[in-house]
């Protein structure tokens, strides 16, 4: 596995535990997400798997591209909010880690897309 590969799968790791913590802490899923949660994470997992940028993906907050519809993506920066300042006591190694992405440059591509997307609106 790619070091890209094994970012995207980081990644991947720090949503669900996200999810996991706040459908926990919120809605009382001990065991498994409930439905409501589990909806969000499914479709959070199908708009990764076709991301457009693959292994030089951003992290989601600095993407050019919103590939979440309005109201999915208000419901993922509501998990985050909650989760995110949670997972250091919690996930501390994956909150560090994201973190970190955060703070990575855009890919090349990623700079395009975002400096055509100023151009066109």
């Amino acid at each position: 596995m790619t070091s890209a590969e094994r970012r995207v799968a980081r990644e991947w790791k720090t949503i669900q535990a996200m999810f996991r913590l706040h459908c926990r802490d919120l809605h009382g899923g001990k065991e498994a997400l409930c439905a409501g949660c589990e909806e969000l994470r499914l479709y959070a997992e199908r708009r990764l798997e076709k991301c457009p940028f693959a292994e030089e993906k951003p992290t989601c907050v600095k993407c050019p591209v919103h590939c979440y519809e309005a109201a999915m993506r208000e419901r993922v920066r509501q998990v985050m909010r909650y989760a995110g300042p949670r997972m250091l006591l919690r996930h501390p190694i994956l909150a560090l880690l994201h973190l970190r992405e955060e703070r990575r440059p855009l890919s090349e591509r990623a700079q395009k897309v975002a400096e055509r997307l100023q151009r066109q609106g």
